[in-house]
């Protein structure tokens, strides 16, 4: 418990929010750290996955390759980059933090997409939509909570892995920890994972409105729980007006 409050202590001690090793200067990098796997781990993985999941085919075998990344510890693999050219920077924790957050959305986007009602895809078609069309209208919107959900598992996955870096001359609020294992500092350690699960939790939280937000059916229920007319709303107005019309000539 002492232990706890000295670190509390910690955080709220001035000196420890100044100076280049401050805590709004790991925040940063921290934060840099994970933006940039996220970004392009989402770069990489959502065309695959909105792809394979719209053709059907290959999506378990691409799943299975990328959720090899999952096996290897990414420990060991920022150790081996650290051994690459590219050596003590920033890029080689990225490179290890993308092909440990790449599986989630893949696997998500893949799912989503397979799962988008075939009666709303084959009407799409049915209208004379192309190919890309169809994805863009119909399965990408249906498809986008789960899309999202597995960017949520990604990021908070990412952010929390990216406290290793550290262990590997790397950046971040990882770098709290270690200092404070390197002085025998106790509270230090506790007060960076403090920092650290405060901003999983932040990042989860952001998340989780965002993926409630490009929820289609959410947004029509708002709109009818606000009274503002949905686009089912005016195709029923057009029908009716279509009908009096007729009744009256």
């Amino acid at each position: 418990m002492d232990d706890f409050l000295d670190a509390w202590r910690w955080i709220g001690d001035a000196q420890n929010w100044s100076g280049s090793d401050g805590v709004p200067v790991r925040f940063v990098e921290h934060l840099w750290l994970t933006g940039a796997s996220l970004a392009i781990a989402c770069v990489i993985a959502i065309p695959i996955g909105l792809w394979l999941g719209h053709i059907g085919r290959g999506g378990t075998l691409a799943i299975n390759i990328s959720n090899v990344g999952r096996a290897i510890p990414t420990f060991a693999v920022l150790v081996l980059l650290f051994m690459t050219p590219l050596g003590l920077s920033d890029w080689s924790t990225i490179i290890a933090l993308v092909l440990f957050g790449m599986p989630p959305v893949l696997t998500n986007t893949y799912v989503g997409m397979r799962e988008v009602d075939r009666d709303a895809v084959d009407a799409a078609r049915g209208m004379g939509m192309s190919a890309g069309q169809v994805v863009r209208t119909v399965e990408l919107p249906l498809a986008m909570p789960l899309i999202m959900n597995g960017v949520r598992l990604a990021a908070v996955q990412i952010l929390a892995t990216a406290t290793i870096a550290a262990l590997v001359a790397g950046g971040g609020l990882g770098r709290i920890i270690t200092a404070g294992f390197g002085r025998g500092d106790r509270a230090q350690m506790i007060a960076g994972a403090i920092l650290v699960a405060v901003m999983a939790l932040l990042i989860e939280a952001l998340m989780e409105w965002a993926q409630r937000r490009v929820d289609p059916l959410r947004r029509i229920e708002r709109r009818r729980v606000s009274g503002r007319p949905t686009t089912d709303d005016k195709w029923d107005a057009d029908d009716q007006y279509a009908e009096d019309s007729v009744g009256a000539k």
